[in-house]
């Protein structure tokens, strides 16, 4: 009986714990492709995306640094209920693949950026250190 009982207790702890658990964050995702080129202008505005760039980064380390900044993005809860965004993000593939579209609220030193893709209200999150890199690529241009 008491086999049983200790039995019962650990499968019900057990089931617990599995529930408790939270899901995994969220995070912005790219198409699994190669990239040829991140075009950056300035924001017109949520929704659209400005056609006239200011920058472009066509070489493999820049690239690599906007990859992992979108795509370590954190979604948040909510939607979007922020001002105009700063920057725009083309993401643009090799081939005929459609451009991934992306805004950019771009944090202070050692804060989080914001990203937003122009199709959705969600919010997606940098960390502080991913923000110093694009902080350095774009402002330094």
């Amino acid at each position: 009986m008491k086999a049983l009982l200790l039995c019962t207790f650990m499968l019900f702890s057990f089931a617990m714990i599995a529930g408790c658990q939270s899901a995994p964050a969220e995070k912005m995702v790219l198409l699994d492709e190669k990239i040829n080129e991140i075009k950056v202008s300035k924001s017109e505005g949520v929704g659209e995306i400005n056609e006239d760039t200011f920058l472009s980064f066509n070489d493999r380390k820049s690239i690599a640094a906007f990859e992992e900044a979108i795509t370590t993005a954190v979604k948040q809860p909510g939607n979007a209920d922020i001002s105009k965004p700063e920057y725009d993000i083309a993401v643009e593939y090799k081939g005929d693949l459609p451009s991934h579209g992306i805004h950019l609220w771009l944090g202070e030193e050692n804060k989080k950026s914001a990203f937003m893709y122009i199709t959705d209200e969600s919010v997606y999150l940098t960390s502080p250190e991913v923000t110093i890199k694009l902080r350095s690529l774009i402002l330094s241009q």
